[in-house]
């Protein structure tokens, strides 16, 4: 299947709110650009209607100019490598594509070939994750990593020393590509799995649950990482605004969870939370 590539002229301070909007539509890939934003969709997800009304909403707060075109997949790497830029995450962590030298004062080394998926590093969840990953004892640790897109927080896990890594993704090229991106970082034992939250129904526990998606199914979904989290495991959640938070943090202590600390970046957070 095709993709539709829509192409936003954005004011800065509102490109992460329409980049949350059209997340809702059925977006799924974002990448950065001069003026604001592209996004990208599945053909026959796309509704140039809900589009429209979308943007309208926001008529009286800021300007948007966008184009519409359809892009082939066949033609998605060509689009991303004009694009993608190396990152260094945390002073520790290189992010990059396979075409990029890897950075010598690199303690972590990730490359990724996104192909569509979410997940290279560039948007501040993942970023977000990450740095919080960098505050966690991962060795030996058992984790899952739920929404994972590329399969970057998943290869994450594996350069600190994961002893078992699981992760779920709902869309099966999306489960291609994390298959890929992680023989390709040298963890093909990544168990990388088709569906949602029913796909980890009575797992054995685990250390570490890793989950960047969005709010709403995040508090529909943390009973079920609940379920699977050892006593004193970690829940660590991205994917939601500042605002969003306390929506959270309320969710997680009716669970029995405590929580840690956050960390955000241009109002989008990443939290840590401890099993009781």
């Amino acid at each position: 299947m095709d993709f539709i590539e829509v192409a936003l002229k954005v004011n800065p301070e509102f490109a992460d709110i329409f980049t949350a909007e059209m997340g809702e539509l059925g977006f799924d890939a974002f990448v950065e650009t001069e003026e604001g934003f592209n996004a990208y969709i599945d053909e026959d997800k796309f509704d140039q209607h809900e589009l429209d009304n979308m943007i309208a909403r926001y008529a009286g707060y800021t300007t948007v100019e966008y184009q519409v075109q359809k892009i082939e997949r066949q033609n998605w790497n060509a689009e991303w490598e004009r694009n993608f830029e190396p990152l260094f995450i945390g002073g520790q962590a290189s992010v990059r594509a396979s075409f990029h030298e890897k950075p010598a004062e690199a303690k972590y080394d990730i490359v990724i070939n996104p192909k569509m998926s979410f997940g290279t590093g560039h948007h501040e969840t993942t970023t977000l994750m990450i740095e919080n990953q960098l505050t966690l004892d991962h060795q030996g640790k058992r984790v899952l990593d739920m929404g994972c897109g590329t399969g970057i927080l998943a290869i994450m896990a594996g350069e600190l020393g994961a002893s078992e890594i699981v992760a779920v993704e709902i869309e099966d090229w999306t489960v291609e590509n994390a298959r890929e991106n992680a023989e390709l970082n040298g963890y093909g034992n990544i168990d990388v799995r088709l569906g949602g939250a029913e796909t980890i129904e009575g797992d054995q526990p685990y250390d570490i649950i890793l989950a960047n998606i969005n709010r709403n199914v995040l508090l529909d979904d943390m009973p079920a990482y609940v379920a699977v989290l050892k006593p004193a495991g970690t829940l660590l959640l991205s994917g939601f605004y500042t605002e969003d938070l306390p929506a959270l943090q309320e969710r997680a202590a009716e669970l029995g969870l405590t929580y840690v600390s956050h960390r955000t970046k241009n109002n989008w957070v990443s939290a840590i939370f401890k099993n009781s």
